[in-house]
């Protein structure tokens, strides 16, 4: 799993704003919601580890795959944490990483979504 690649389409996905947060994790966000989350290093780095949002109905089935399981504390909500080990191809978890930008962006307020090109 290249980490800086899925960062960068994290990057590209519109409203994206980023910061760190309890220390260790980068957070992407949209209109200040979560929809991806970066382990870092000491030195503020990013590691090959990420959670991400996926629908309720895909969740369980990704979760059995190796180097991907629930997210701790995020779980119940279908957060999955996605490992360096993880067997999907990193254009797989692109499509992923998109996905969960848009379950949390389609639940924005109108005028939000709208600015986003969310009809």
């Amino acid at each position: 799993m290249n980490i800086h690649r899925l960062l960068a389409h994290c990057r590209t996905l519109p409203g994206v704003q980023e910061d760190v947060k309890w220390g260790n994790a980068l957070c992407c966000m949209v209109a200040e919601k979560l929809f991806a989350i970066i382990r870092l290093d000491e030195r503020g780095q990013p590691q090959a580890a990420m959670s991400i949002k996926v629908d309720s109905h895909r969740f369980l089935e990704l979760s059995d795959l190796p180097g991907i399981q629930p997210a701790p504390y995020l779980a119940r909500n279908h957060w999955l944490l996605l490992e360096a080990d993880c067997v999907l191809p990193d254009e797989e978890v692109e499509a992923l990483i998109s996905r969960s930008w848009h379950l949390i962006a389609s639940r924005l307020p109108k005028r939000q979504r709208e600015t986003l090109g969310l009809a």
